[in-house]
């Protein structure tokens, strides 16, 4: 299991959003980095989806779940999946905002969720690998 690297915010008293996300996957921990330096204003904090503290504050997310998509967690509780948690990171990291209008088109959801679920399931793939799958998938659970 990889660890969190000590510059990335973890939690706090619920002023922040919650990024779940995979350490043991690079192409995951590529993703968090660069959401992290584009997040100028502090407003996301991130948890691998291993951390005993996933599991303590929200019991009800199950491995797999958490491996299939990522997940935003808002200070509210509200829990964002897939293509609805990159269009909440859009509004809330400065450096994503010129994505808010492409991404919040009238009816676009579905067809966003359909191309992160296709993404999601050949990251490795679409990251220039010859499998199907990122590498970490092959892992023990």
């Amino acid at each position: 299991m990889a660890k969190q690297p000590a510059h990335l915010p973890r939690p706090d008293a619920g002023t922040r959003d919650v990024v779940i996300y995979d350490a043991d996957c690079p192409i995951c921990r590529g993703s968090v980095e660069r959401l992290h330096r584009l997040d100028w204003f502090g407003r996301v904090a991130f948890l691998p989806l291993d951390d005993e503290e996933v599991a303590r504050r929200w019991p009800g997310l199950s491995r797999e779940e958490l491996l299939r998509s990522v997940h935003v967690v808002r200070p509210d509780g509200r829990i964002d999946r897939g293509a609805a948690a990159v269009r909440r990171l859009a509004r809330r990291v400065p450096g994503l905002w010129p994505l808010v209008p492409l991404l919040h088109l009238p009816g676009t959801l579905p067809i966003w969720q359909r191309m992160y679920h296709w993404v999601s399931e050949h990251r490795y793939a679409v990251s220039g690998g010859e499998q199907g799958e990122c590498p970490c998938d092959d892992r023990e659970s």
